[in-house]
């Protein structure tokens, strides 16, 4: 069950939760809280509203609002890179592993919750706290990659981590775009059109020390 389906079964107020469980209640309200109005607007009256709690229920969790934010942005950088490693961990076939990480990101940000707002549409990058949380987890999701890139093709790390950095980006930029345009074109349809795109530049890579391709 996911934080904001929790929220949704245990939104009446009043009902005692266990702590672990009271926590993801009030993660799932803030993020439909902050993925509606954005850092700024929400206000930590309207979480505590959506979660069918009191402020000082709320204030027994999570100090302030900053640090309701940073830990559902903690939780959803999280879910993208174990999403980008299993993608890249799902075959040996490096066609297919450039089409399951490009549908990887299109996945994160179809995702009902809206939390890809959180990490590639806030309207907080400015907090030093949180930009250091969105740095990481794309040179972390980059670096997944470029271990995959450089033991194929014996470029260079730096190299790899180049060519890395770029399908990550496209993948993310392209999936956000789609979204954005109210899927114009069906999912599986978009994926395959990126991954053919992304797959003529990156085939022209020769394998090291291996036919396989």
């Amino acid at each position: 069950m996911t934080a904001i389906e929790q929220t949704e079964a245990a939104r009446p107020r009043g009902t005692r939760l266990p702590r672990r469980a009271r926590r993801n209640q009030l993660l799932g309200a803030a993020q439909e809280v902050f993925v509606a109005q954005g850092y700024h607007s929400a206000a930590m009256d309207d979480i505590a509203e959506r979660a069918g709690v009191s402020k000082p229920v709320l204030y027994q969790h999570f100090p302030g609002k900053l640090d309701l934010y940073l830990a559902l942005l903690d939780q959803h950088c999280e879910s993208l890179l174990l999403a980008v490693r299993t993608a890249l961990a799902s075959t040996t076939d490096n066609k297919l592993r450039v089409r399951a990480t490009m549908d990887a990101y299109f996945a994160y940000v179809e995702d009902d919750g809206g939390a890809f707002r959180l990490v590639f549409e806030s309207d907080l990058t400015n907090e030093p706290a949180v930009r250091e949380r969105v740095d990481k987890v794309t040179h972390e999701c980059a670096e997944a990659i470029c271990d995959v890139i450089a033991e194929d093709t014996g470029l260079s790390r730096a190299e790899s981590m180049l060519l890395a950095s770029g399908l990550g980006g496209l993948a993310q930029v392209v999936a956000r775009s789609w979204l954005h345009s109210d899927r114009s074109v069906p999912r599986d349809q978009a994926v395959q059109l990126l991954t053919s795109l992304a797959w003529r530049g990156i085939a022209g890579f020769p394998l090291h020390g291996t036919d396989h391709h």
